[in-house]
């Protein structure tokens, strides 16, 4: 038997070394399948008519290259997707589009009868629909015409499709939301817990549209105070079944670009009818609790009805914070004038953030990871240029939103998790971090100077947090930082509870936002349904939706993330002449990644362009390091560099080292 015909029967024959995995392609061509129950990345030498992503089953050869296993596909599962976004090419008889994803290392061939109204380098969706035996390229067809290249709609909805999100509603959609009945009658006021004439408002950002939760503050008795938790009551509206469910459901989230929203739900409710806007009656969905000492001694579920008093944006609430006075300056007030808020209000916002302030002291205390988001926002002229970049950080008025959601989330997932035992719910759960990724955070950590203890579970939150207290204001604060959040596990969806490691809650689910995340419509759902002493259906329903909202989530997350690279590249192009402080957030044997310090604006240096030597690249010192000079480059060293190329087309961003001023 000659040794190709006995590898082939070996591999038809022997089952324990087949393995179910995902392929994945780097923009090289080095292909990989991750499986789950191996430890180590399965090195495929031939993808043959497989694609990034694709799930497919393969043979494991005892061999070893390169420290990888070597192996061989020997079937497809699943694609990843059929839709890709390219540019096509047309010529007399035929067309080719090229895939904007530099993972996929095909075109795809489409008909000369089949390209739509497509014309030649337009940006387009093209449609997989066939992969001929033997054929180099797969057949498709132009599904969508998205426009010229580069313009600005163009890219955005190419970044949108490309992740297979929709940019628009359909108009049997849209019919269907404008007729429903959004009227609040006293037969639905009359089955609900009035809270009109409670002192309630929302803190929302300034270019908030849609405003989904509401705090109300009444004093009981001296240090006694009942603070209510409203949340728009969507469940109300959006019923089980219908079109318009179906479609908030295969949505999942709404997405969050930098220009735009594309909302999980059509205007009339996301913007009107749910949206808590104030002066207006609303229904609402409520955690309300007595909160005594500073401690929760009471609480309440169910469904109410507010009108809010007053809608302010975080700037205006940390005047109040930061002032302790009723006046709001024009500089950060909504309507560009000076005002004063009436006192009963000013002492709400100082007495909810001092409460606030204590419960995120005793969240740290009890092991949460102390993560300061900082958010890349960008300001945008009426053409939706970016005429200007800048870094925001959470301050105490969005700590204290943010703590009051975390308080309702958590006791919501609490009262279900303890009292309506073995009963289906959605938790919003957070396992340990990854463990190669912490050990790779430990050595980077520790070659700069700081100690990390991953010992024990508690030990490893409190170095953590140690650890970024530590870095706050030098110049590897970007990268620890970065670092330490790309070493912590996803947050899922899950009927499974297994708490939240970063937040430090045995129990935690989203019930706060519902207008933006359909998990959060089925926990209001399933609330409901526990608090009128009913039994839910259909756990299996609930698996597979958690399975699909965690996805939607993840793809909504990397559609923002690019929405930023694109804005970013397009502000850099006409700062070719400008020099930036950087700090070096990346190596790898083919360049360096240097983050601008004050626009977080990204960027590579390819090895190439390091002039005067030859640099040698360790992989496990981070670093390169010149041959002869000995000059040496590692992660978090401040550098200077220039913008020598922002392609938009390829969302890609070159720096030059620059001179030291």
């Amino acid at each position: 038997m000659s040794r190709k015909k006995r590898n082939n029967t070996d591999r038809n024959s022997n089952q324990k070394n087949k393995f179910v995995g995902t392929l994945e392609v780097s923009t090289r061509g080095v292909a990989i399948v991750i499986c789950q129950g191996i430890e180590d990345k399965i090195l495929i030498e031939n993808i043959g008519q497989y694609l990034h992503n694709d799930i497919v089953e393969i043979y494991v050869f005892t061999r070893k290259k390169k420290d990888k296993y070597l192996g061989e596909i020997t079937s497809l599962i699943k694609r990843e997707k059929t839709d890709y976004v390219g540019k096509i090419q047309i010529s007399e008889k035929f067309s080719f589009v090229l895939i904007d994803n530099k993972r996929i290392h095909v075109d795809v061939f489409v008909p000369i009868d089949k390209i739509n109204t497509a014309k030649n380098n337009e940006k387009v969706i093209v449609e997989i629909t066939e992969w001929r035996k033997n054929s180099q390229s797969p057949n498709g067809i132009i599904k969508k015409v998205l426009g010229v290249e580069g313009e600005h709609n163009t890219e955005i909805h190419s970044i949108l499709a490309e992740h297979g999100l929709p940019y628009d509603f359909e108009s049997e959609i849209k019919s269907f939301a404008d007729n429903i009945d959004t009227s609040i009658n006293k037969e639905e006021i009359l089955k609900r817990r009035d809270f009109r004439k409670e002192l309630t408002f929302t803190i929302d950002p300034v270019d908030a549209k849609d405003f989904d939760d509401a705090i109300s503050f009444k004093t009981i008795s001296e240090g006694c105070y009942e603070i209510g938790i409203h949340i728009a009551d969507v469940s109300h509206y959006l019923k089980p079944k219908t079109i318009l469910d179906v479609e908030a459901f295969k949505r999942g989230t709404s997405v969050y670009l930098v220009d735009r929203v594309v909302p999980m739900l059509p205007e009339v409710l996301s913007n009107k009818a749910c949206s808590l806007r104030p002066h207006e009656e609303k229904l609402t969905f409520s955690a309300v609790f007595i909160i005594e000492s500073n401690k929760v001694k009471n609480q309440w579920f169910g469904k109410t009805v507010i009108n809010s008093d007053h809608r302010f944006s975080y700037e205006e609430a940390q005047e109040v914070i930061e002032t302790k006075e009723n006046i709001i300056k024009k500089e950060v007030s909504l309507n560009n004038k000076q005002y004063s808020v009436p006192n009963n209000v000013k002492t709400a916002i100082l007495k909810l953030n001092e409460i606030a302030e204590i419960m995120r002291v005793k969240r740290m205390e009890s092991g949460a990871i102390s993560f300061d988001k900082k958010e890349v926002r960008f300001t945008i002229n009426k053409e939706k240029e970016p005429i200007g970049v800048y870094v925001k950080e959470s301050k105490e008025a969005n700590k204290l939103v943010e703590e009051f959601m975390l308080l309702a989330n958590r006791k919501v997932s609490e009262y279900v998790g303890k009292t309506i035992k073995k009963s289906p719910f959605i938790y919003r759960v957070h396992d340990l971090p990854d463990e190669s990724k912490i050990k790779a955070l430990k050595e980077v950590a520790n070659s700069l100077g700081y100690k990390l203890d991953v010992s024990s579970k508690n030990k490893m939150s409190e170095s953590l947090n140690k650890m970024l207290k530590a870095v706050k204001g030098k110049k590897e604060q970007s990268l620890i930082e970065s670092l330490a959040i790309r070493s912590m596990s996803k947050a899922e969806y899950t009927t499974k509870n297994i708490g939240h490691y970063g937040l430090s809650f045995e129990h935690y689910s989203h019930f706060t936002s519902p207008i933006r995340r359909y998990p959060d419509v089925m926990v209001h759902r399933l609330l409901e349904t526990y608090l009128n002493k009913e039994k839910p259906t259909g756990l299996d329903f609930y698996n597979s939706a958690c399975d699909h909202c965690t996805q939607r989530e993840i793809l909504a997350t990397k559609a923002e993330r690019d929405s930023i690279k694109f804005m970013q590249i397009k502000y850099m192009q006409d700062k070719m002449n400008t020099k930036f402080r950087g700090v070096i957030s990346g190596i790898t044997d083919w360049g360096i990644f240097v983050e601008i310090v004050e626009n977080k604006c990204e960027g590579m240096i390819p090895v190439r362009d390091l002039k005067g030597d030859y640099f040698v690249y360790d992989k496990d010192r981070h670093s390169l390091t010149g041959k002869k000079t000995k000059v040496k480059y590692q992660l978090g060293d401040a550098v200077q560099v220039q913008v020598k190329h922002a392609d938009l087309i390829k969302k890609q961003l070159d720096f030059i080292l620059a001179e030291e001023n």
